[in-house]
């Protein structure tokens, strides 16, 4: 079991940059910092963070990973709703012990729709002395429902409600500036998501510094280029 924990607490590395692939969204971040990927259940998160290049190591924590290990030490016909507890208890046990003690990038996935857990990771990179930027993966509701179908795991009713009465605030205050105990916030729409991102890591961001949040911040939107891939619709 402690074997296991230890495999939890180290969560998974980015894929190395390919220079030759130019068609990625990119994202400059420091080399201590903490990214935050939310969206809706069911946006895309998980997908786009399976792909993401970085020119360094970077650590990612995503609660699916966790998920997948023990759904591989429990019987097979064990209920997800059984062992779901656990599964957050052991992402913020991970995400606490990385945050504090990894000097590289960390990269977690969560909805963040609530003003409380936006709090929670605002306190949490104070505490460990990590610039905070934030990356919201934009949907509508049909397409993250759609989502939820065809990764085979849809929400419950009352927790996807409450999901999606809270992104219109978060989107509201990404469309103002940066929400407040964040050095950046950037929004992405699905279709951009699927090119891919890549992390830039390096001192020196803008409007970024070491011990303070600035009062404002620029809203970073990255959108698709004009040009199509191949069989794509225009």
């Amino acid at each position: 079991m402690l074997s296991f924990v230890g495999r939890c607490m180290t969560g998974t590395e980015t894929t190395p940059f390919d220079p030759m692939f130019t068609g990625r969204l990119a994202l400059r971040i420091e080399p201590r910092s903490l990214l935050v990927v939310g969206g809706l259940p069911g946006a895309g998160k998980s997908t786009l963070l399976r792909g993401m290049e970085a020119g360094v190591p970077v650590t990612v924590l995503d609660a699916d990973q966790v998920r997948a290990w023990l759904r591989n030490l429990l019987p097979a016909a064990t209920p997800y709703s059984w062992y779901r507890p656990l599964v957050h208890l052991l992402q913020l046990a991970r995400l606490v012990t990385m945050a504090a003690g990894a000097s590289r990038p960390l990269v977690v996935h969560d909805p963040i729709t609530g003003q409380v857990s936006r709090a929670a990771f605002v306190v949490l990179g104070v505490l460990t002395r990590r610039t905070r930027h934030l990356l919201w993966l934009d949907c509508s509701v049909d397409a993250a429902l759609a989502g939820q179908r065809a990764r085979g795991r849809v929400l419950l009713g009352w927790s996807f409600t409450r999901h999606a009465r809270n992104a219109p605030r978060l989107r509201g205050q990404l469309a103002s500036g940066t929400p407040h105990g964040w050095h950046s916030g950037t929004v992405i729409d699905r279709v951009a998501a699927r090119r891919g991102l890549r992390l830039e890591v390096g001192e020196g961001v803008p409007g970024t510094g070491d011990h303070e949040v600035p009062m404002t911040n620029t809203l970073s939107v990255l959108r698709p280029p004009v040009a199509h891939r191949e069989g794509e619709h225009q």
